[in-house]
């Protein structure tokens, strides 16, 4: 904030303190790694500077004036709160903030975050799951995860995370004997939809045919379809790495052989100039891990 008063030269406030500390210019300058005669002069400055007297010089060594006193308090105090604040930027964490979308943060990450943070507990990761297309500056986002296809900005790097292969999935309860559906064994299910809509889609590809179930549900986000599925509610489309955790444990199965590839794709994307060294680590954990779990 502007004041009609220039603040004071930093050096001449270093030797004033150092000074007052131990009441003594030789020991201050030992203190502070300079010659006595330069700490006797930055103090002499700092008094010409404030246009007042801060020390008696005595025989035996320095003594306080009134106002000296005072202002060696509040002084000290001044360099005890840069201290503090310098420390507490140094010990905090680096940040590094993730843009996904809910399904992606509620059925894959999440899940794999313990992994994350207890090899880096130096990185405080910050996750914000939406819809919408994040801006890199305006939002403060450092990374972000979404489904598109190429080519991208030139500006934006982007490393493909996982192909797009929608498969069907419900509950086991649902297909008792493992058989796998046709087109009226399907009509017969709940037919769970979120806001991509690719039943048409997918069931023209699986039976040549359009399915017309007896009950529908619609979602607005793929993750309360899938939640719907493990229910026991119907059967739901997804990326098969989004529920690859539940087929493998049983609790989903796939009651469709059929694999639809989309043409989007999961990728990665971050920009190509000024990412920190946390968010390069947080990028490179998830390439690692998404190509392990893909391959």
């Amino acid at each position: 904030m502007p004041t009609d008063f220039p603040l004071p030269p930093l050096n001449g406030l270093r030797a004033f303190a150092a000074a007052g500390r131990h009441m003594n210019f030789r020991a201050a300058a030992d203190e502070l790694g300079v010659t006595q005669g330069a700490v006797a002069q930055q103090v002499r400055g700092l008094e010409d500077h404030l246009g007042l007297r801060l020390f008696l010089r005595e025989p035996r060594g320095l003594a306080f004036t009134d106002e000296g006193r005072a202002y060696h308090a509040s002084v000290s105090r001044a360099f005890e709160q840069l201290s503090e604040a310098t420390d507490a930027l140094r010990s905090a964490p680096a940040r590094v903030t993730v843009s996904v979308t809910p399904t992606f943060a509620s059925k894959w990450l999440i899940p794999r975050l313990s992994d994350f943070t207890e090899a880096h507990p130096g990185i405080d990761l910050r996750i914000t799951a939406t819809e919408r297309v994040a801006s890199f500056h305006a939002d403060g986002i450092d990374l972000a995860v979404r489904q598109a296809r190429p080519p991208f900005g030139a500006s934006l790097r982007a490393d493909l995370l996982f192909a797009q292969e929608v498969v069907a999935v419900c509950s086991p309860s649902l297909t008792a004997d493992g058989t796998p559906l046709d087109a009226v064994g399907l009509a017969r299910l709940t037919l769970l939809h979120d806001t991509h809509d690719l039943w048409p889609r997918f069931a023209q590809e699986a039976f040549d045919s359009v399915v017309k179930p007896a009950r529908r549900l619609r979602f607005n986000q793929t993750t309360l379809s899938l939640d719907a599925a493990l229910a026991g509610q119907g059967v739901a489309l997804a990326s098969r790495f989004l529920v690859q955790r539940d087929l493998e444990a049983g609790r989903l199965v796939c009651p469709v052989p059929h694999v639809m590839e989309v043409g989007q794709d999961f990728y990665l994307l971050s920009p190509r100039q000024g990412v920190s060294s946390a968010a390069i680590i947080v990028r490179d954990w998830l390439c690692t891990v998404a190509k392990r779990e893909a391959g």
